[in-house]
């Protein structure tokens, strides 16, 4: 695997957002984790639509989908330090995305442009 897949990145590509090409040359070499997989299946299903079968055809492209494990919610404390240390306010679901790239020494492709601010603790790459 080469990067960290954020839910935010994987709901551009579902949606057909700027940026669901980038998200999608990297499906096969992406890992999510089970937790921002989550985040993703409780978005879709909001909108009236089964999540099943739309995660099912994104699994297929090959996106690896791993366990939120204690080492990452160890590094979740780390984190949520530096997210005190730049006076920013993340959801959950971003300390596990950011903890699970950290844990994995690899960078995060996000749609989410304030997550630049957390790059001396994991590469971040922008989609748009």
């Amino acid at each position: 695997m080469t990067l960290v897949l954020d839910a935010s990145a994987l709901l551009a590509y579902l949606q057909d957002e700027p940026g669901a090409d980038e998200v999608y040359d990297v499906l096969d070499r992406a890992v999510m984790s089970s937790v921002n997989l989550s985040e993703v299946a409780v978005r879709i299903g909001a909108r009236g639509i089964d999540p099943g079968p739309v995660l099912d055809d994104v699994l297929e492209f090959g996106l690896d989908v791993v366990d939120f494990t204690f080492a990452c919610s160890r590094r979740v404390v780390e984190v949520h330090t530096a997210e005190r240390r730049l006076g920013a306010r993340l959801s959950l679901g971003d300390r596990c995305c950011l903890a699970t790239a950290l844990n994995a020494g690899l960078p995060v492709l996000t749609a989410d442009r304030e997550w630049l601010r957390f790059e001396d603790l994991v590469p971040i790459r922008l989609i748009r």
